[in-house]
């Protein structure tokens, strides 16, 4: 049987992934020094990781290319997908947040609204729970540009600090919901596996724990 495979957002989340894998005793020296390498050896040949964008990483275990997965809840929301979402790493912690120019009262009038994201779907579901009809517009890249060229009215974003919105003379409408790392099992595997998964499932949990409460006596 293969080694449990798990996807890997890489960046920022990878190396707080592989951080907490660490803390729960398993080698990651072949992620650490990976080169080009995608597809890595962990705990000693007893997980494989896999290195993906965020998307992809939703993908591979929806399809069963990957066993579990680390990736933002803010991909989760946009993409969904046919996969168990069983534990909140505590990483990678941001919020999505309806933002504009500063001192514009975007709620108020009649006027037709115009929103530009990264996270179409995102934006659609929210102002569809308010009962809003509101124009969404697809922005790949800085998307605080949308507003500052008059391509928007507003934006949905993920915020982590706020500086960005703010060196561009933006501010915060509304927060929407919070944002971290989550882990991910495909539901075939968790038949398959359920032994092996639950058991780095709840170590991984442990982790989380152990790390929060050394940040609590820190602080």
């Amino acid at each position: 049987m293969r080694p449990l495979r798990i996807a890997l957002t890489k960046g920022r989340l990878e190396e707080k992934a592989v951080a907490l894998l660490e803390q729960i005793g398993c080698d990651c020296s072949a992620v650490r020094n990976k080169g080009r390498r995608l597809v890595l050896p962990v705990a000693h040949g007893r997980y494989e990781a896999v290195l993906a964008k965020a998307a992809d990483v939703t993908t591979y275990v929806e399809y069963g290319a990957c066993d579990l997965g680390v990736v933002g809840k803010d991909t989760i929301l946009e993409h969904g997908g046919n996969f168990y979402e069983v534990l909140d790493l505590g990483f990678g912690k941001c919020r999505f947040a309806l933002a504009g120019p500063k001192g514009r009262d975007f709620f108020g009038g009649y006027s037709a609204r115009t929103v530009a994201s990264k996270y179409p779907n995102v934006a659609a579901n929210y102002f569809a729970g308010r009962a809003m009809d509101v124009r969404i517009i697809k922005i790949e890249g800085s998307v605080e540009l949308a507003p500052l060229l008059g391509l928007s009215d507003a934006i949905v974003d993920i915020v982590e600090t706020g500086t960005t919105l703010r060196e561009n003379g933006l501010e915060i409408y509304d927060a929407i919901c919070g944002v971290s790392a989550r882990l991910i099992v495909n539901p075939a595997s968790m038949k398959l596996r359920k032994a092996e998964i639950e058991d780095l499932a709840a170590e991984m949990e442990r982790g989380v724990k152990r790390g929060n409460a050394a940040k609590e006596l820190i602080t």
